[in-house]
């Protein structure tokens, strides 16, 4: 029977999965609660099923843009089911691609049990938050709870800029311009350059990946904008080397300085597998690192002293933060993730052994 991606989605979904991966020569694989395994069918698909299945999501412009970049990034719909994000690559020769399953639904800020002082930061007027963390670590999906909060308590201007638009927002309490890159944009830079004479009150980045996006974001925070965004790192403290290492030796002074006045928090992410999950229930759990900016983490950030951050943010639990050691260990003492599992998301081990006991390794 010909495989039809519909079909082949559908089961994903169903699977309760997050990405589909396509392949010649091998059988599809779905990833279900963070584990990649072969879909139910484990025949190898040739290269030509593999090409029939990408391009039949495709339309005449986009197999033109492939066929000249040999890449695409899109994104795909059916109808009554749920959005996937597309990408498109040739591996061996063969056209390959990876889905990711994007939820129609709009996460709820109460239902993911995100901090107090995550919502806090959707009710300040102006400046920057950014969330960080690894390719599927929940970020857009923090992202989306949070402009959703907005829209439900505020009326504001909210525009994004994204590659590709994941949650779609109704206009609820405010009002929402998405814009997605290759659509509607032909990149970051020139979106966020319009989006100041656009009148707005808050900014999505989807990415913050080059110099010129991260200097006008950073402007937009500073000209009295809400502004979010997104980069892949790991921690606080290596989102903002990350930041400072995209500008020239000459230029990294005024970006601390601007960087010191306009960011308000840092919340860097990861899911851990969870130790016991219920049957039907979302196997992984978020885990953040918190950092707000406080005049003593401004001061770090001015001076270029990025290493002492971690001091700084295990010692800020008034001010809601912790260190990604501490929210791990105490998942663990709760027995919500087991110690091996939060060891593998952790930078500092022997902190978190430190933190976690020896009597709770036994």
């Amino acid at each position: 029977m010909e495989l039809m991606i519909e079909d082949i989605l559908e089961q994903l979904v169903e699977m309760g999965g997050s990405d589909v991966h396509i392949q010649a020569g091998a059988p599809l694989y779905f990833r279900i609660s963070g584990h990649l395994q072969p879909a139910l069918s484990d025949e190898p698909l040739t290269a030509h099923e593999s090409q029939k299945l990408i391009f039949s999501m495709l339309n005449n412009k986009q197999r033109k843009e492939l066929e000249q970049n040999w890449e695409l990034d899109s994104s795909y719909g059916v109808k009554g089911l749920a959005r996937f994000r597309l990408n498109v690559y040739k591996e061996r020769g063969c056209w390959a691609a990876c889905m990711r399953a994007l939820s129609s639904k709009i996460p709820n800020f109460d239902m993911l049990g995100l901090p107090d002082i995550v919502r806090e930061m959707t009710e300040r007027p102006r400046g920057m938050v950014l969330v960080t963390g690894q390719t599927g670590s929940g970020k857009t999906t923090t992202m989306a709870a949070m402009l959703d909060l907005i829209n439900r308590t505020r009326s504001e201007h909210i525009l994004t800029v994204e590659d590709p638009i994941e949650y779609v927002f109704p206009n609820v309490k405010s009002l929402f311009h998405q814009r997605q890159k290759g659509e509607d944009t032909k990149s970051f830079a020139n979106a966020l350059k319009g989006a100041l004479r656009q009148d707005p009150d808050v900014i999505l980045v989807g990415e913050m990946r080059d110099l010129d996006t991260i200097a006008l974001a950073v402007s937009a925070a500073e000209t009295g904008h809400l502004v979010f965004g997104t980069l892949h790192t790991n921690s606080a403290a290596g989102t903002i080397d990350r930041i400072l290492d995209v500008f020239p030796p000459e230029q990294q002074g005024q970006i601390r300085a601007q960087m010191s006045q306009s960011l308000l928090a840092v919340f860097s992410q990861c899911l851990v597998p969870k130790a016991n999950p219920k049957p039907g229930e979302y196997g992984r759990v978020m885990c953040q690192e918190i950092m707000v900016v406080t005049p003593a983490i401004a001061n770090l950030i001015r001076d270029g002293k990025t290493a002492m951050m971690y001091s700084s943010i295990q010692t800020g639990m008034k001010m809601g933060m912790q260190t990604m050691e501490q929210a791990l260990a105490e998942y663990v003492k709760k027995g919500i993730v087991n110690f091996e599992d939060a060891m593998g998301k952790c930078s500092k081990p022997d902190e978190l052994q430190r933190l976690v006991g020896a009597k709770s390794l036994k």
